[in-house]
């Protein structure tokens, strides 16, 4: 018995601290979408995300309630406890879940949608949506083109109705110091070479995997909590059922 309020008194820290690790998940996907979303055709790419904010809110009355069970054990807040328990095994689960499918799913997706929005960029107006959403990945990730830079050469021949000797890249493939070099491509030092399919696959990996074992982790713990508060439940059996 002792054991099991110790346990749940620790717990109860935890989980405060692993509310804001969770949390911090959460946003980061959220906005990775908010920020490439020309790029995610799937609408429900940002639910791990806000799944994983719930849990964060929930996470900390629950740390409360942990604390407060193994300081003094009163059964309706053990009840309660257990439910809130069971509440974030649910969202972390379905968040863990979803995540390691759109981890997967998303990559190849990138590679296409990336290479179209290439192909259709309009060199001599770039203010339509998808010229746009090419000219923001480009700068946020300092990155050109999809593979790397000599993915331009042919997409500025075609869409900006240039010879191919003449093709280059747009303004958003120049590096800082340099951002009105032209997107000439007999000055590469001036430019960004990479490619931003990689860099954003590497981020969408980084914040999904993430997001995985947060809630993975933090599902065990919940697991353990739940043995506690059931272990003090045994000491205080309950007379009737009317607090559920």
């Amino acid at each position: 018995r002792s054991f099991a309020r110790s346990m749940l008194r620790l717990l109860g820290f935890i989980f405060w601290g692993a509310a804001a690790a969770l949390a911090f998940g959460g946003v980061s996907v959220i906005l990775m979408y908010k920020n490439y979303r020309y790029l995610f055709q799937e609408f429900f790419l940002s639910l791990p995300g806000w799944l994983a904010v719930a849990g964060a809110l929930v996470l900390l009355p629950t740390g409360v309630l942990a604390i407060s069970v193994s300081a003094k054990s009163s059964r309706y807040r053990q009840g309660v406890l257990m439910y809130l328990l069971l509440v974030l095994l649910c969202l972390e689960m379905s968040s863990a879940v979803l995540a390691q499918f759109y981890s997967i799913q998303m990559s190849s997706e990138l590679k296409r949608t990336m290479s179209y929005l290439v192909s259709q960029y309009n060199g001599t107006h770039p203010q339509d949506a998808g010229s746009r959403a090419v000219d923001a990945v480009q700068r946020q990730l300092q990155c050109c083109g999809v593979q790397n830079y000599t993915d331009w050469l042919k997409a500025t021949a075609v869409s900006w109705h240039l010879p191919a000797e003449k093709a280059h890249v747009p303004e958003s493939c120049c590096k800082e110091k340099y951002s009105h070099c032209g997107g000439d491509l007999g000055h590469l030092e001036q430019l960004f070479q990479e490619g931003c399919v990689k860099k954003l696959e590497d981020w969408l990996h980084f914040v999904m995997d993430y997001m995985f074992w947060c809630c993975t982790v933090l599902s065990i713990l919940e697991l353990l909590a739940a043995v506690s508060n059931g272990l003090l439940l045994r000491h205080q059996p309950f007379r009737d059922l009317r607090f559920l």
